[in-house]
């Protein structure tokens, strides 16, 4: 933590090139009561541990555990992102949320753990799509808020990770394929 009031986390946005061009790699949380981002999509990632070097460290080890992708051997490292400012889980404070780009360069092998229901490629081309954008009904209490979101088949991508793949959408020039 920083100063003990902001919580440093790290996801890493993986890419590889797909039938319809550049794929990108989307988990769902595990649906729990009492998480607000329970069965939600979003890239692998987590809090900082005391043992992570960096937040680049957080964001291959997270994924690791997570998925099973091993970042170290078959990601190749492209950017770090702008961060994002958003709120902790428990209580008030903040949290800086650094994105990581990753070019995947393994096979197709994913091993959730207990925090993901499912994980999936999903074509970048879905998201330049204007009509597939769309919106959905966020409500606390008696407050209820009209927020955009993509639907793709049964899954919902909104919130924090639907801006930061706004941001991203912004620089197709960050998704190199290389040699592939």
């Amino acid at each position: 933590m920083l100063g003990g009031w902001l919580d440093q986390a790290a996801v890493a946005v993986i890419y590889r090139p797909g039938p319809q061009g550049v794929e990108l790699f989307f988990i769902q949380r595990a649906k729990r009561p009492g998480d607000p981002w329970s069965g939600d999509m979003a890239f692998p990632g987590g809090r900082k541990q005391t043992e992570d070097a960096s937040l680049l460290h957080t964001a291959i080890r997270e994924t690791w555990e997570e998925t099973g992708l091993d970042l170290h051997h078959y990601g190749q490292f492209q950017h770090r992102l702008p961060h994002q400012i958003t709120r902790r889980h428990r209580n008030n404070g903040l949290m800086v949320v650094v994105p990581h780009l990753f070019l995947w360069q393994g096979g197709d092998d994913i091993n959730l753990n207990h925090e993901c229901d499912d994980a999936l490629w999903i074509p970048l081309a879905f998201f330049n799509q204007l009509e597939q954008r769309n919106s959905l009904t966020w409500q606390q209490g008696h407050f209820a808020l009209q927020l955009p979101c993509y639907h793709y088949g049964e899954k919902v991508l909104w919130g924090l990770t639907l801006r930061m793949l706004d941001r991203i959408r912004q620089q197709p020039e960050l998704f190199t394929l290389g040699n592939l």
